[in-house]
């Protein structure tokens, strides 16, 4: 019996071109030489600031803009002008330049050989740093993995920070996370994942939870642009937009994903920001070198979140200096010349250069303050390894492997427990050994 479709035993379209697919492709590989003048840069102070209360639908140009204040000159110009004190921008200037000495230390205890993995923020410490000081202390946040600079700027202990990266006695995760996936309830950081967004979710279903409640905190969350990819971040993007959830959406475009760059996440088509636009809900994209463009940008969406306006998504134009972790080689993927040539610059330099700028800073006192900050990060190294680093020894009682998940302890997990003693008790090893 002959199909009823009229094309159903015919040839294919031979005068059709055939089907291509585009595999994004980064601009520079290793040994070529590096030009980012194709990045628009637009002039400081350029981007409109409407008001908390407009509708999102009234600013959807902003997700494709750069929001700037700070000019090539070190000047703070235009609506998103967040006009902070001196002592205020000095005080971002600290927690900044306390970030990458602790980043440097504690990289150089990875190579040394005292921690299994270490991950800097190198160029990128406004983005978390800028965003703790427009946020209310008591904001949750929940972070990816390269914003211990929320930690840094909310005054945490360098000391218990270290102790968790080294998993020791004094680790309060019980040697149980991956170094560097810090967890600080009473600072407002909720547990690191290693898993790609699953902290976005999370931070919706808080934000739903404070707004159920009546309460007045609202949550802020982070995810690099390649796992804007996933499906956690467009579920959180449905139920925070249906619900109009008090939260704000960070995405941090460093330009690279581990070894694959921005393109495959989306780049080449559309900004970040844009993913705002499909789901109806505020957008943004920040210069993120920019501490104060970063500052203005969390305190206006922060506004909007505890007005009832619904979330707001950042997009963070920003690049990562460093290696994803230490255990990447980026010479491997990028060209060399790529992180001195990002046309943005370095977000601790732009605002020294600022405060020089403007008569409240200078660079003896820059260089005062690197050294002194450098003690101090030294110091609190010398404390946290009285309690042991990692590789050096079991550092928490076997038998609290299994506590910390369930509330009581199933019965198979129980049995399963008192094998795994048995077996260190017979293989002769003193798993008893209280740390």
């Amino acid at each position: 019996m002959a199909s009823e479709h009229p094309r159903a035993d015919s040839q294919p379209l031979r005068n059709l071109p055939g089907l291509t697919l585009h595999v994004p492709e980064p601009k520079f590989r290793p040994g070529d030489p590096v030009d980012f003048a194709e990045v628009d840069v637009p002039p400081a102070g350029q981007a409109r600031r409407p008001d908390t209360a407009d509708k999102a639908s009234d600013f959807t140009d902003l997700a494709y803009t750069l929001v700037r204040v700070l000019d090539d000159e070190g000047n703070a110009v235009g609506p998103w002008d967040p006009k902070l004190s001196p002592d205020m921008l000095r005080r971002m200037l600290r927690s900044m330049a306390l970030l990458r000495a602790f980043d440097e230390r504690m990289f150089r205890a990875q190579r040394q050989g005292k921690t299994s993995f270490y991950m800097k923020a190198l160029g990128e410490e406004a983005v978390a740093v800028a965003a703790a000081y427009a946020l209310d202390y008591e904001d949750m946040c929940f972070p990816s993995y390269r914003q211990q600079g929320l930690l840094i700027a909310r005054g945490w202990s360098l000391v218990d920070m270290m102790n968790q990266i080294y998993s020791n006695t004094a680790d309060r995760l019980g040697g149980k996370q991956l170094p560097i996936m810090y967890s600080v309830k009473e600072a407002g950081f909720f547990s690191i994942s290693g898993n790609l967004t699953t902290q976005y979710p999370q931070a919706v279903g808080w934000a739903m939870a404070s707004a159920a409640k009546g309460d007045t905190r609202i949550a802020a969350t982070w995810c690099g642009e390649g796992s804007t990819a996933e499906g956690d971040f467009h579920s959180a993007c449905t139920f925070a937009a249906v619900y109009r959830a008090p939260v704000i959406f960070n995405v941090v475009n460093n330009q690279w994903a581990i070894s694959s760059f921005s393109g495959f996440a989306g780049a080449e088509a559309t900004t970040f920001a844009a993913r705002a636009v499909g789901y109806g809900i505020a957008g943004l994209r920040v210069d993120g070198n920019d501490a104060l463009a970063v500052y203005a940008a969390t305190q206006w969406a922060a506004e909007r979140a505890r007005t009832n306006q619904g979330p707001t998504l950042i997009e963070h134009f920003t690049y990562r200096a460093e290696g994803h972790s230490t255990s990447d080689d980026p010479g491997q993927y990028r060209s060399e010349g790529e992180p001195n040539a990002w046309p943005l610059g370095d977000p601790i330099k732009r605002l020294k250069d600022h405060l020089i700028a403007i008569g409240e800073w200078d660079d003896e006192r820059h260089a005062a303050q690197d050294k002194e900050l450098a003690e101090q990060v030294k110091a609190a190294q010398k404390e946290a390894e009285k309690n042991g680093i990692l590789g050096h020894g079991l550092h928490q009682p076997l038998e609290s492997l299994f506590d910390g998940v369930f509330e009581e302890l199933p019965w198979h997990l129980k049995e399963q427990r008192q094998q795994m003693l048995d077996e260190e008790t017979a293989s002769g090893r003193p798993w008893d050994r209280k740390a």
